[in-house]
């Protein structure tokens, strides 16, 4: 996807000196659906002005409710949410402006065309004819050539990004993806991906839900995990990584082994189907010298060896299946 010399989606105002630290804060928010399902219990959350803030959490953790309340569509229970600094009740057309929601559901008028779509958007937010950005945006977007032809005709990557269009049309400092690249193809999730590193570099903060936690762990330089309607953690994610103190050492021998060596009885030790020794251990307590030691008395040549580091995956798995078990 190719972002032109104009990609500068958010306007001046977004790097003005007035603008607030924290572009999201959120303090005790809570919801409870008819019924009595609580989808929030209190959470505590702040969104630092421009950065690449990934939010997870499995199905039904909270994620949704939580967005859809700084959208405006769903009625918070209690607690609080500024938006740029706005409050959502008392100044909710302030904060409404200051954000654009990408939604994870595709859906268009099929007899629309792309550059109607945005007008239409642009009208929404009571932008004069004159101020509107309609064509710019569908260059950047790489949309231009398709700007009359009806949505029905459009590909799904092209849908998704002529929804990261209608988002930005009024020039939001805030912009939310909503599980961005569910259901598309590698190579699509790829660009989708450059152009939101292209819209951070011009000063959006750019707020990401995702179930592919490789996704995060590429773009976000934070990230919360919600589940069950609570924050269980929020920090950068170099810090979120270092919290598991574990590593792979895969070993292979020059003749594979059909049996564990009694002298790892102490490790967490195990074969795989190549006869490969796999030892998770922890480098604060064990040292990779050592277990070469083990290797070397038990007289087993070693062909190759490499190690893997834990990722965001068993960090999210292991405080989630936390909070599960409280």
């Amino acid at each position: 996807m190719a972002v032109q010399k104009k990609q500068a989606v958010a306007s001046s105002e977004i790097a003005s000196e007035a603008a607030p630290e924290a572009a999201i804060e959120i303090r005790g928010l809570e919801k409870t659906y008819k019924g009595g399902k609580q989808a929030l219990k209190g959470i505590d959350l702040t969104i630092p002005r421009g950065s690449i803030f990934g939010l997870l959490g499995p199905n039904g953790a909270g994620k949704s409710t939580t967005i859809n309340i700084l959208a405006g569509l769903v009625r918070k229970t209690a607690g609080t949410a500024r938006i740029w600094g706005f409050d959502i009740d008392e100044h909710p057309r302030n904060a409404k402006a200051s954000i654009g929601i990408v939604p994870q559901e595709v859906y268009f008028d099929a007899f629309f065309t792309p550059r109607e779509m945005l007008e239409f958007q642009a009208g929404y937010y009571n932008i004069p004819a004159a101020q509107r950005r309609s064509d710019e945006i569908l260059e950047i977007l790489s949309l231009s050539d398709k700007a009359n032809v009806y949505s029905r005709t459009l590909s799904g990557g092209m849908k998704r990004r002529l929804l990261v269009g209608k988002a930005m049309v009024h020039s939001p400092p805030i912009l939310v993806l909503d599980e961005p690249t569910a259901g598309v193809d590698v190579e699509l999730r790829q660009q989708l991906w450059q152009y939101v590193r292209e819209l951070h570099k011009s000063g959006v903060t750019i707020v990401l839900t995702t179930h592919y936690l490789e996704e995060a762990e590429e773009l976000c330089d934070r990230i919360a995990i919600i589940n069950q309607g609570e924050l269980v953690t929020c920090d950068t994610t170099p810090n979120l990584l270092k919290q598991l103190d574990e590593k792979l050492l895969i070993l292979r021998p020059t003749v594979p082994l059909m049996e564990i060596p009694p002298s790892f009885a102490d490790l967490n030790a195990s074969l795989n189907q190549e006869g490969e020794l796999l030892i998770h251990f922890s480098p604060s307590t064990v040292n990779i010298g050592q277990i070469l030691e083990r290797v070397h008395r038990e007289k087993i040549g070693i062909s190759d060896l490499s190690t893997q580091e834990s990722d965001l995956e068993d960090i999210f798995l292991q405080l989630t299946r936390a909070r599960d078990e409280e």
